[in-house]
């Protein structure tokens, strides 16, 4: 049995040395200033969280992710593992209480519980109104972090970690064809018979260990087509890949990395599964050729922040 089941990713908590040029990417990307001193920028999407990403100021890098716990007895249960923190009050937008885990690559994982809601961000209207050249311009609408994708060379160990701490569960094994060796897999949260999306976390075979990329969902499919031309108008930010359709999870997505080469990920899918969704052994070929669309460059499956 796990530890907890944590019930969703809460936010990424990176590092960059210009809060201002970070500030900037991520409005230009789709999310909104929630707070920023001189040590920190928290950036909110248009759910009710307080805030979905986190840059402190440093030198450029990964710290963690963090997940939400679902009741207070399950901080204090993770707060006995060896090696956490004690349980502490949260000094952020939204208040509440973590308690801080290393996971077996030594990244940070904080599990939250106990924080306030913000009010939503209304939107535009999904309907266009015709004949208005101006609708739906401008930055994507981004909703709230959907996963969070680890590269490691320890891919079982990773895994058996969140499995057995936060209580993730496999939806997708991937396999090469040959040999049989584990590339990967796609975990989801295990939140019984509520639907929940393909994967809150994926762990990839990698030399080095780091995060290859952060997700967000966008408010509807559109908003990855208007966020992707207007980043590629606004500003000189590498695109990575997309736009395109992920073949597991049914996800079209687009990749861009923020200044300091940390990649973000707009993504919308409507496919859901539950606790009793079949999990899968995927047979794939070198550089991921199990996906549709246009296959990743070198570039892409190589991404490794530390």
């Amino acid at each position: 049995m796990p530890v907890i089941k944590a019930r969703n990713i809460a936010w990424c908590r990176l590092r960059a040395p210009d809060l201002d040029k970070m500030e900037q990417f991520l409005v230009d990307f789709g999310l909104v200033t929630a707070l920023k001193t001189e040590t920190a920028l928290y950036m909110r999407g248009n759910g009710a969280r307080p805030f979905i990403h986190i840059t402190e100021k440093g030198d450029p890098g990964f710290i963690g992710f963090a997940y939400e716990a679902g009741t207070a007895e399950d901080l204090e249960k993770v707060a006995q593992l060896p090696g956490a923190s004690a349980i502490e009050d949260m000094d952020v937008p939204g208040g509440g209480r973590r308690v801080v885990l290393r996971e077996p690559n030594g990244y940070q994982i904080e599990v939250v519980h106990g924080m306030a809601t913000a009010d939503e961000i209304d939107c535009d209207p999904k309907m266009r109104r015709s004949f208005d050249p101006y609708a739906r311009k401008g930055p994507a609408r981004v909703r709230r972090v959907a996963h969070g994708v680890f590269a490691t060379p320890i891919v079982e160990e990773t895994l058996a970690w969140f499995h057995e701490t936060l209580g993730f569960i496999k939806t997708d094994e991937l396999r090469l064809k040959d040999s049989n060796a584990l590339i990967g897999a796609f975990y989801r949260i295990d939140a019984g018979d509520e639907p929940v999306d393909h994967h809150v976390i994926f762990v990839n075979r990698n030399a080095r260990a780091g995060m290859h990329h952060v997700s967000f969902e966008v408010e509807d499919v559109n908003d990855v087509f208007f966020g992707h031309d207007h980043l590629k108008t606004v500003g000189d930010y590498e695109h990575i890949r997309g736009i395109s359709r992920h073949a597991l999870g049914s996800q079209i997505f687009d990749y861009w990395v923020s200044p300091w080469d940390q990649m973000h990920e707009h993504w919308s899918s409507n496919e859901r599964f539950n606790a009793s969704s079949a999990s899968h052994i995927v047979p794939i070929g070198p550089g991921l050729a199990h996906d549709s669309g246009e296959k990743p460059s070198e570039r892409f499956t190589k991404q490794v922040t530390q």
